[in-house]
């Protein structure tokens, strides 16, 4: 039997508007109800699992916008380092342990990285990339700059000066982790908490450094300006954000996987369109007579000029739709509208000769109420 998957809102009873606050405080408040190690009930892990990933996705206002934008399938492709990755559960839980080590493991390696442990990642990195609506309307390749920090070349990243070694922490034994343990007496027996914290000595290294690397100053990590290729997706949405992976930042631990790029693709301004979704606007401002008699107007589009007919009695804010003119959509889904409004010109300072074929105008306009007044008379 398929198992539904609930709306993220509703799963932390949180609406959609809801401020990082309120979502921060419904996470913290489930995720003591259901964590495993207090709540014994045989749904509880799997509630805590929908908790947790929930609280991942709308913590994050990137992962947040993809899933409103997107739905489940906007999210889709995270993994469980993208999702807890970057979450405090420390600032969160406080001193309650939950989201640290249970011995053995954390409860988000226990449930989400089934036990897997190692370095850190680095951190993700964002660029924004701006494309012509051409780009967007064809998809095609589009070349990408950007400066990151990785791996310094001359010692491999050990911040050591070749042919020296790194000296390893004696007080964490080279974890670069400190281990507190404790018991917590519950109603039904105790639970044996481990809270891990950075080591004072070794500030998280787990090594000191006697000679430093002097191409990275013993950091280990160099700043490179990097260049890449991405494909921009035909009809890609405004805002969407492409996932390049293992091109962010180093990570700060040594053998850590470095991070992921996002590029978030926007569209470049454009004087003759705006865009929304995959339809395009253009303003185009008729004289009054062209209006009342109709006219032809040479509108531009993506693929060259075309011509269109205004009907006579043209109204202001009237638009004409030009089908399958606009954005190709996502997924090969056809073509957006080119929308053309019309407004109309009213003359500011008419002439001498305009005012009196204006005063003409309007007096015929008066014979013929008058007329129609009359026709109507019993």
């Amino acid at each position: 039997m398929a198992t539904v998957q609930r709306d993220y809102y509703e799963v932390l009873g949180v609406p959609h508007d809801a401020d990082a606050s309120a979502i921060k405080d419904a996470f913290r408040e489930l995720a003591m109800k259901y964590h495993p190690d207090r709540n014994k009930a045989p749904d509880a892990e799997e509630k805590f699992k929908e908790i947790a990933e929930a609280y991942a996705i709308l913590s994050d206002p990137k992962k947040r916008a993809q899933y409103d934008r997107g739905g489940f399938a906007g999210v889709a492709d995270f993994t469980p380092e993208d999702l807890f990755g970057g979450i405090d559960f420390g600032d969160i839980f406080g001193d309650m342990g939950f989201g640290f080590d249970f011995g053995g493991g954390s409860i988000f390696d226990r449930l989400f990285r089934h036990g897997r442990r190692g370095p850190a990642r680095g951190h993700d990195l964002e660029i924004m990339l701006t494309v012509p609506l051409e780009r967007i309307n064809s998809g095609g390749e589009e070349t990408v700059r950007y400066t990151r920090s990785v791996s310094c070349p001359t010692c491999a990243g050990s911040g050591a000066k070749p042919g020296t070694t790194p000296r390893q922490c004696e007080t964490c034994g080279g974890t670069g982790r400190r281990v507190i343990s404790r018991d917590q007496k519950q109603e039904k027996g105790s639970i044996h908490f481990q809270q891990i914290t950075v080591c004072p000595a070794c500030q998280g290294r787990g090594v000191f450094i006697d000679s430093p690397c002097q191409a990275c100053h013993g950091t280990g990590q160099i700043e490179k300006e990097e260049s890449l290729k991405v494909t921009i997706p035909i009809g890609v949405e405004e805002a969407t954000a492409l996932r390049i992976p293992a091109h962010g930042m180093q990570s700060e631990e040594p053998n850590g996987v470095p991070g992921d790029l996002y590029v978030i693709v926007r569209s470049a301004q454009d004087p003759r369109f705006e865009r929304a979704g995959a339809d395009l606007w253009r303003v185009e401002t008729l004289d009054v007579v062209d209006a009342v008699l109709g006219t032809k107007l040479t509108v531009p589009t993506l693929e060259g000029q075309v011509d269109v007919k205004v009907p006579a009695g043209t109204q202001p804010d009237e638009i004409l739709r030009l089908r399958g003119k606009g954005l190709a959509r996502p997924g090969g889904g056809g073509y957006g509208n080119l929308n053309v409004r019309i407004q109309v010109h009213i003359p500011e300072n008419p002439t001498v000769e305009e005012r009196h074929l204006y005063e003409q105008l309007r007096s015929f306009g008066l014979n013929n109420t008058q007329k129609k007044r009359w026709w109507q008379t019993p």
